[in-house]
């Protein structure tokens, strides 16, 4: 069992304002904040953001250097993956792999991929 997960972020402001909407829809509390960083909490997974001190912002984070890839996370229903997927658009999130969605990840994985504002890959896998 994942315990937590922490990751800089470039824009701390920025990146709570997205993390806490699409956590928020998949169940996440708030649970710490404080002036360098904020976490949500579901069940006894928590999930930290922590703005990078400014000597690090040199060289953004990408996804196909050493280090996390994608962060995947399970949907409660196709539904749901559809009403994030319309939520995205709304807020001008782009969703990647158009011309795939939802199949992006084969024919029976129900997805939608997506970037945080530091271009970290997000997927949200509804169940099969």
């Amino acid at each position: 069992m994942l315990h937590h997960l922490e990751i800089y972020v470039s824009n701390l402001s920025k990146s709570s304002e997205f993390w806490g909407w699409i956590l928020t829809e998949l169940g996440y509390v708030p649970y710490q904040e404080w002036e360098a960083g904020i976490s949500w909490k579901h069940g006894e997974t928590y999930l930290v953001f922590v703005q990078a001190e400014e000597r690090f912002l040199a060289v953004p984070y990408h996804r196909s250097r050493v280090g996390l890839n994608h962060l995947a996370f399970h949907a409660e229903s196709r539904e749901q993956v559809d009403e994030i997927t319309t939520q995205l658009k709304g807020k001008g999130v782009s969703i990647l792999y158009q011309d795939k969605h939802p199949f992006a990840g084969g024919e029976t994985h129900y997805a939608v991929f997506f970037e945080d504002p530091d271009r970290i890959k997000v997927e949200l896998v509804a169940p099969f």
